[in-house]
């Protein structure tokens, strides 16, 4: 059971959600851009929320299967197709032995995931099915997909919930019910929440006015270790330095250029940048969806609020995983 990589894309490589336990000797997270759409998918074909799944960024790829599985595709819109048919996103369908999955055009967010029931057949590194590409650790032999490579995917047991999936779609044209409300809705500002950080106060007046209320644009030198925004020119109080800390998820650092950065899912594991905010966990995957130019503006909120949000968001996904199981012995 294989999947050929005919055609890789711009950057597609196996992503879970994430390293932990090692930033402390300097290696990285890693993990999905987009987790809530590479935990989603993975709960659509009965898979553990912790799976490997492929990541593509920005343009598709050309993927052949060698034997029958069941996949979900999540996250932005690059119109898949199987053999030429539209396949629909947000929810388990089934791909026959010797179909090709292609994707025919950019429609919106950054980021696909495809999930395969069973997961991936690799090695795990450091706990993680992650590709660290500085590293070269993880993930697909430490490196980005090529064409020409070949991915094993793991069977599943009888009885399992990919098992009842699967033939519940093999008896039925498609099942009744997708995951889409989990789907990020295009913007032409998105809105992001935060919470704000240690230095906030250390910005003046007319910067904290300046960063609550303008509309910042992704910068074309944005990556997956951070993204830069261009917006206005954000200044201190004076000027500081600071001694070298650990970093989180969804960071928000001021470097002396004035323009913040969003640590995400490649971050360096430590950084003495002043620290305006740390963005909203509930939020963060949202950053896997944008793009270079893509606006978005910040809101603050206490870190109480945050916490009800993620709470809210983890009910939510607690509720599908429930609903795949009940579905399945229906």
């Amino acid at each position: 059971m294989a999947i050929a990589v005919l055609k890789a894309g711009l950057l597609a490589t196996v992503q879970d959600r994430g390293r932990y336990g090692y930033q402390k000797y300097g290696v990285n997270i890693n993990g999905s851009m987009d987790e809530s759409a590479a935990r989603v998918a993975n709960l659509l074909v009965g898979n553990d929320e912790n799976e490997a799944v492929l990541e593509l960024t920005l343009t598709g790829a050309a993927l052949t299967f060698t034997a029958d599985h069941m996949i979900a595709i999540c996250g932005g819109d690059m119109t898949p197709y199987m053999n030429n048919v539209a396949v629909p996103m947000w929810q388990p369908v089934l791909a026959n032995k010797g179909a090709t999955l292609t994707f025919a055009k950019y429609e919106s967010g950054c980021r696909v995931y495809i999930a395969i029931a069973g997961g991936l057949d690799i090695r795990k590194v450091l706990d993680s099915y992650s590709s660290n590409l500085r590293g070269a650790l993880g993930g697909y032999y430490g490196r980005a997909l090529r064409s020409g490579d070949v991915l094993e995917v793991s069977p599943f047991s009888e009885g399992s919930t990919c098992s009842l999936l699967w033939h519940k779609l093999q008896n039925e044209e498609k099942l009744s019910f997708t995951a889409q409300h989990f789907a990020m809705a295009p913007e032409e500002v998105v809105t992001i929440r935060y919470i704000a950080g240690p230095e906030y106060e250390w910005l003046t007046e007319e910067s904290k006015t300046k960063w609550n209320n303008s509309v910042w644009k992704v910068d074309a030198q944005s990556d997956r270790m951070g993204y830069r925004l261009q917006g206005e020119h954000l200044a201190l109080n004076s000027k500081v330095e600071l001694i070298s800390q650990g970093t989180v998820h969804g960071l928000i650092q001021l470097p002396a250029n004035g323009q913040p950065i969003v640590l995400l899912s490649d971050r360096q594991t430590t950084g003495g940048y002043p620290r305006i905010g740390i963005v909203a966990a509930v939020d963060i995957a949202v950053f896997g969806q944008l793009k270079p130019g893509d606006s978005l503006r910040f809101v603050a909120i206490s870190q109480e609020d945050a916490e009800q949000l993620l709470l809210s968001y983890e009910q939510d996904l607690a509720l599908l995983k429930t609903a795949i199981k009940l579905k399945c012995r229906t």
